[in-house]
């Protein structure tokens, strides 16, 4: 069986390193802190990311950077942390090593897609994607789940020969730029329904929140090179739904509470992991303007978080806006030629 590791012991990171581990696999998990590693070595649970679920015997939590020394790394770090850990485990991957990126997000500064990164850093190592709806805390205790990985066909068809499990279907799909931006724009829009949420609206509010949401999302992502059909898939739709209506999205739960009214700052200590939306909510907002690309949803959700805006007063400009046909992107764009 091929030797995985898993670099990154949060939530994802953790539920990852169990689903491989529990199909035989070697599986290194590596974190940042001995301590608590040797916790999870000890109790054989991640009590603080992961409660609940036991790791696998064939599981090793543990800091040793030498095990990165494997057929495939699973990159399972923050958005905003994936440049400096590649620079950090550079030295250790062996030549050809693939490496899976699982993050959600972009680079800020840059507005590099986290894949186009990764090459940067990891100039001899094949990156692919892992997208989709995926819930840690459900992966963790074997809930039917499916996913796409996307990246050129051989090295998509060995991450998905690797990750497959009964309890995990993994698709692949060739359009890297349209699957990231898929699950990286989607918690913008998570958090839009949060806020509305927060605010007292109901399902009505929600659903047109995620259908434009998507429509948003698209138009930005086709604009930047993507599949438009990709955002109808897993990591399009899929992700969105999954993120705008699951009490496990903290991209959701943060929204809620800046619709009832906590300020930013609180609302990310008392979520207390990343909440990706909030830096999303910016590379977006300026990408749309670098692009010419109308995004109101994100505008608004820019200015709520940013520029002290009133919730209520930004639905209310959402909804006045001046007329427009729901196709427009398909009518203009010439997606279907």
């Amino acid at each position: 069986m091929p030797k995985i590791a898993v670099y990154g012991a949060g939530s994802w990171g953790s539920a990852l390193a169990v689903l491989l581990a529990k199909v035989g696999h070697q599986v290194s998990l590596i974190g940042r802190h001995a301590d608590e590693m040797e916790e999870m070595k000890r109790q054989r649970e991640n009590k603080h990311y992961l409660p609940g679920v036991t790791l696998p015997s064939g599981l090793l939590p543990t800091t040793d950077l030498t095990l990165l020394k494997a057929d495939m790394v699973v990159f399972s770090v923050p958005s905003h942390g994936v440049r400096e850990a590649a620079r950090l485990v550079r030295p250790y991957l062996s030549k050809g090593c693939i490496v899976v990126n699982t993050a959600k997000g972009m680079e800020e500064g840059t507005h590099l897609r986290l894949s186009q990164v990764l090459i940067e850093e990891l100039p001899n190592n094949p990156v692919a994607v892992l997208s989709g709806p995926s819930h840690a805390e459900e992966v963790g205790r074997d809930m039917p789940t499916t996913v796409v990985v996307a990246s050129e066909v051989e090295t998509a068809k060995a991450v998905q020969d690797m990750m497959m499990t009964p309890s995990f279907r993994v698709y692949t799909n060739p359009d890297v730029i349209g699957v990231e931006l898929g699950g990286a724009l989607k918690n913008v829009i998570a958090l839009c329904t949060g806020i509305a949420e927060g605010l007292g609206f109901g399902d009505n509010t929600k659903a047109a929140l995620m259908t434009r949401g998507l429509a948003e999302i698209a138009r930005l992502g086709v604009a930047l090179g993507g599949n438009p059909l990709t955002f109808a898939g897993l990591s399009g739709v899929g992700d969105l739904i999954v993120t705008c209506t699951s009490l496990h999205s903290r991209n959701r739960r943060a929204g809620v509470a800046l619709g009832q009214g906590k300020a930013l700052d609180t609302v990310l200590k008392e979520v207390g992991m990343v909440v990706e939306g909030v830096r999303a909510t910016r590379i977006a907002h300026n990408l749309g303007i670098e692009n010419n690309i109308p995004m109101p949803i994100t505008e608004q959700a820019y200015k709520v978080l940013f520029e002290n805006a009133d919730a209520k007063v930004a639905v209310s400009d959402l909804m006045l806006r001046g007329k427009r046909h729901e196709l427009e992107e398909v009518l203009e764009m010439n997606w279907l030629s």
